[in-house]
């Protein structure tokens, strides 16, 4: 994390070694110009055009918090499309500048060979994040120079975190050597720190989180124009603002009225709570075009968006309402929306199947809803008059992209992993979700926070209902198989299409717009059996490597599954390994289903006693019924 390891502050003589010819001074070299000029190396670097190379230059004491901060920034960034690289003090002194030591003089030339890389770097059109204690003004100041000389922009950033709170932290017990005497010339203790005198930007991360810091340094990054607005990827609610609420309730009694499905009116929640980002209200024909072939919108920039969401409507309901300006949507006698400047268009059922599901078998029951609905669809700009509930006592868990990002910045995460399910959660679930977060630590991820995100729209007949698998995950939690502490539950609101690989991007870029960084995907996400002949439907691996490989998911990595089984040896759910076969029981979902009607208790570690005894009443009450 540091550059400073302390050494002695007398110069060291350099011999004329191979591995000191690198200090020498050059004669005899011309500069060569590139042929590809800055703003065309700006459209083809990253996702999003233009130039942005720059220098943001980090400085503080060894612990200020440099690294922690410069890290996070380089994720941020390359998660926005945004090319970036961190040069930082240690990971330097291991290569480039390992011949390097602590005097004055060493210091100085480390600082010296830095700046020139992070010009070449932000020369190349990244933003080039350079994290060093840097303690002498007059380096930071050639640093500086080095940069306007080659008209790249340079940012000092002081990391200011008191001498104190440095040696507090002391994650590598460095203060402590150098205050034994173990360490000199230690920045801080015996060694001067010349604080700079005007930078661009003061950080104080005694007082500010990480989030706090990361987001200071985007606003200098926005206001410089390094970082485009848009970059944020802010949700866009469809709700009618408080203080319009009133006129626009007016304006929906004297509109024509249109009666929707309870399927159409999960999808006015989806698009008036942002899921949808960046819709405006249900597709027009240009973005359910793009949606169907490209599964992405294409204007504003690759925003990836696979499954339509439109509004089916009857051949009657068209001629009827052909030439207004707005209508209202009414949903059990309630106008709950208006519509505004519609476009109808020919619902083409057939293609749309062949499409999205890759099949037009009617048997598939989101297809048979499909095939039922109008000929044609209407879009249009959506405003949502009132707040969604379906007073179903569970209203709490459907949190909002806006109100998880809050909930997660609350929680002070650092690094959000979320988990879709349709399904009960067994151990085998809770492993993989528990390999996450572990996996998630020892890449320096402080506090990651787990979204156990079942989804809350429409299912299919033989699925277990909401109310049930909302009931066995708080099961989950009581028992602490999941850390209760670091986990939100929250409801997806969502109907489910069974399209496979095509619909996972779906319920991955929605996490995505809720402020997840990392999402697990499963065995055959969005799957089932085909209809007709009971085979899957789509290839069991597919939906994960479709994820890897989806435009427009760049803030968002990507976790394969792994295979769990029940280990009959270790009576647990472990991750599957081929060469101990005779070790595992994989307990199918059939096989649970029977288990839970019969009444019989699954082995030991396959899943939670309390969790299973709601799927045992579950199961029960349909035999009974």
């Amino acid at each position: 994390m540091m550059e400073t390891h302390g050494n002695s502050n007398k110069k060291q003589k350099l011999g004329n070694t191979i591995e000191n010819w690198g200090m020498q001074r050059a004669t005899n070299v011309t500069y060569q110009a590139h042929h590809v000029s800055r703003n065309k190396r700006g459209q083809v670097v990253g996702t999003r055009g233009g130039f942005r190379g720059c220098t943001v230059w980090l400085t503080g004491l060894s612990g200020a918090g440099k690294t922690t901060v410069s890290m996070a920034l380089e994720e941020y960034l390359v998660c926005h499309g945004i090319p970036c690289y961190t040069l930082d003090g240690d990971n330097i002194r291991q290569g480039l500048n390992k011949n390097l030591g602590f005097s004055p003089e060493d210091r100085e030339e480390n600082i010296r060979r830095i700046a020139e890389v992070a010009r070449l770097f932000a020369d190349a059109g990244l933003v080039c994040l350079a994290s060093f204690i840097s303690p002498y003004s007059r380096d930071r100041l050639n640093a500086r120079k080095i940069h306007e000389a080659a008209g790249l922009p340079f940012f000092e950033v002081f990391v200011d975190a008191p001498l104190d709170v440095c040696e507090q932290r002391d994650v590598k017990g460095l203060y402590k050597k150098a205050r034994a005497g173990e360490i000199r010339g230690f920045t801080g203790i015996d060694s001067e720190y010349e604080k700079p005198e005007a930078p661009e930007l003061v950080l104080k991360t005694d007082s500010c989180n990480v989030n706090e810091c990361i987001q200071q340094l985007v606003d200098l990054l926005q206001e410089r124009d390094i970082v485009p607005v848009d970059a944020s990827y802010e949700v866009k609610e469809l709700y009618v603002q408080e203080n319009k609420l009133d006129l626009a309730k007016a304006d929906a009694e004297t509109l024509p009225a249109v009666q929707i499905r309870k399927l159409d009116m999960q999808w006015v929640q989806v698009l008036a709570e942002g899921w949808a980002t960046p819709l405006n209200g249900f597709m027009r024909e240009r973005e359910y075009l793009q949606c169907l072939h490209f599964d992405c919108l294409l204007d504003g920039g690759v925003i990836n968006l696979s499954v339509p969401v439109v509004l089916p409507l009857s051949a009657a309901d068209k001629e009827r309402l052909d030439g207004v300006t707005a209508m209202a949507l009414v949903y059990e006698g309630r106008r709950v929306a208006i519509l505004r400047n519609p476009e109808f268009y020919e619902h083409r059922k057939e293609e749309r199947c062949a499409r999205q599901w890759g099949t037009t078998c009617k048997d598939h029951p989101y297809i048979k809803m499909v095939m039922e609905s109008g000929d044609w669809l209407v879009g249009g700009d959506l405003q949502v008059l009132d707040k969604i509930s379906w007073n179903d006592g569970l209203d709490q868990y459907r949190l909002t992209p806006n109100e998880l990002k809050q909930k997660f910045k609350e929680m002070n995460a650092d690094a959000v992993f979320a988990f879709q399910l349709r399904n009960p959660v067994h151990n085998g679930h809770a492993l993989l979700m528990q390999d996450t977060q572990k996996r998630l630590v020892e890449r320096g991820y402080r506090r990651p926070v787990l979204l156990l995100h079942p989804l809350g729209g429409w299912t299919k007949d033989d699925d277990v209902p909401l109310p049930w698998r909302m009931k066995q995950h708080a099961a989950v939690l009581e028992e602490r198989v999941l850390d209760p502490d670091s986990t939100i539950v929250a409801i997806f609101p969502s109907p489910m299409m069974y399209a496979g690989p095509t619909e996972v991007q779906w319920h991955c870029r929605a996490r995505m717009v809720a402020g997840a960084n990392f999402y697990i995907v499963g065995r055959d996400p969005a799957g089932m059996p085909h209809p007709a002949t009971g085979k899957d439907l789509y290839e069991p691996t597919h939906g994960a490597k479709v994820l890897t490989m989806a435009p427009g998911l760049v803030s968002l990595e990507i976790v394969p599954f792994k295979v769990a089984a029940y280990n009959k040896v270790k009576r647990a759910m472990d991750f599957y390994e081929p060469k101990n076969h005779q070790d595992y029981d994989f307990i199918s979902g059939t096989r649970m289903r029977r288990m839970a009607r019969e009444g019989e208790n699954p082995p030991d570690g396959f899943m939670a006693q309390k969790a299973w005894a709601v799927l045992k009443e579950y199961y029960q009450s349909l035999e009974k019924a």
